[in-house]
């Protein structure tokens, strides 16, 4: 009898993988590959959707609607402080806003028992300075919401900036609790200190509140502006002790004197 031997063919795919085999594993890599691509993109596609979501809030504060509006600048950094303000059952609030021509406005507000109590704002103008209103009737207007009164001189104070000018409403100096107001211009660099204050039992008082409030005034940055810096630098040199501030309200000189002289008229 003849043996049978077996084909070596027979073995011919036992060296190597089957061709099927190969076909799908390079397919399996591939769809991974795309798969992989595709989840790259959307998360590229997911980080700039936020990003850009996170600018839009700013774009919309910083270019309002109508031409000669400010907007709020919610993600722009804080360039004032108020140190070791009196804060016992007050709430402070801080406030950015822009104008579009470059103006810039920092706004602190003061509130108790949701009570607007005090007010400061740091106005550094920019190509909109020709468009704005008088200083005197923004005051009016934030002191009085109805809009109806006119503001008069209520002498001046002494502060680490020099003399600052206080008004008060017309009529207001029969009131036991009447706010003031009050305003200080800086030349060079160009920018203005200005608000209301209603802190305070006695006019006194509310002369010493305003002066111990502007004495505590600091910049935390001058950014590419070193004249405000300087300018700042200058200023801590004079301020004074807060016990102290309420000395020029005390003054019986007849232009510093708590009841200045109603020759002035209304603004």
């Amino acid at each position: 009898m003849h043996s049978f031997e077996a084909d070596p063919a027979n073995f011919h795919y036992t060296t190597r993988i089957h061709p099927a085999l190969t076909s799908f594993t390079d397919e399996v890599c591939g769809t991974l590959a795309r798969l992989i691509a595709y989840v790259v993109m959307l998360a590229l596609l997911a980080i700039g959707g936020i990003y850009f979501w996170e600018q839009l809030p700013d774009a919309v504060a910083t270019e309002p609607p109508a031409r000669g509006s400010w907007g709020l600048a919610s993600r722009s950094a804080p360039v004032f402080a108020i140190s070791r303000f009196d804060s016992q059952d007050k709430t402070e609030a801080y406030a950015i806003f822009r104008h579009p021509e470059g103006g810039r406005k920092d706004l602190f507000r003061w509130t108790q028992d949701k009570k607007p109590i005090a007010e400061l704002e740091i106005y550094r103008p920019g190509g909109e300075l020709n468009q704005a209103g008088p200083a005197i009737a923004e005051i009016a207007a934030r002191m009085d919401s109805e809009g109806t009164r006119q503001l008069e001189a209520a002498g001046i104070i002494d502060s680490k900036f020099g003399t600052v000018t206080l008004l008060r409403l017309v009529g207001g100096v029969d009131t036991a609790r009447s706010c003031l107001g009050y305003i200080k211009r800086v030349d060079d660099p160009n920018f203005r200190i200005s608000g209301w204050s209603c802190q305070g039992d006695n006019l006194a008082a509310r002369r010493a509140a305003i002066s111990c409030m502007l004495n505590r005034l600091v910049l935390l940055t001058a950014g590419n502006d070193p004249k405000l810096a300087e300018l700042f630098a200058h200023a801590e040199l004079r301020r004074s002790d807060c016990s102290l501030s309420a000395a020029p309200a005390l003054s019986a000189d007849w232009v510093t004197g708590a009841e200045n002289p109603r020759l002035r008229g209304a603004f």
